[in-house]
């Protein structure tokens, strides 16, 4: 019986099941949206958070602990048939993610179940993204305005009246 274990074992070890979720959070960090499967999105979520909450400090002390928890992987591009290094995760998480949820206080990542099922073990395939900072339009100031009582009519003609005379029109 598992009482009082917490966390997923997703059939490996401990140190495969941290060498996974030190390379998902790396691939979050890097391309902002990964696609994986359920339990290892749920896995994967808290510690995400947990880093950004961390790079949120920006201090040196903060980027030192997130370089001995999450290693400092570079990024890699192709240019020109040749990969060039454009920096690494760490640098991105501390300068390009972390800025952007300072006044957030927490949830920073969303997973997105979708219809795929993978075809090996038919696994549910979510996506796991860093939430954006959506632009919403600026509301215009509402004018205050009084609600009025709409106004009722009193029924000059009744109900009766009204289908005597549709009667006699039709005659």
């Amino acid at each position: 019986m598992r009482h009082r274990v917490a966390g997923r074992r997703l059939g490996r070890t401990s140190e495969h099941r941290l060498a996974l979720r030190r390379n998902l959070v790396q691939s979050l960090f890097e391309h902002g949206t990964i696609s994986t499967t359920i339990e290892k999105a749920k896995e994967v979520k808290p510690f995400a958070e947990k880093l950004i909450t961390l790079a949120r400090k920006g201090t040196l002390t903060a980027r030192r602990q997130a370089i001995a928890i999450l290693g400092n992987r570079g990024i890699y591009e192709l240019d020109d048939d040749d990969y060039a290094k454009k920096g690494t995760v760490i640098g991105k998480l501390f300068s390009d993610i972390a800025p952007k949820y300072l006044d957030r206080p927490g949830g920073y990542t969303r997973i997105v179940r979708t219809a795929k099922r993978r075809l090996g073990d038919n696994g549910e395939l979510v996506l796991l993204q860093l939430i954006g900072q959506e632009k919403q339009p600026e509301a215009e100031p509402k004018k205050k305005t009084r609600k009025r009582k709409a106004k009722t009519e009193k029924p000059t003609e009744t109900v009766a009246e009204k289908a005597e005379e549709q009667k006699a029109e039709q005659q």
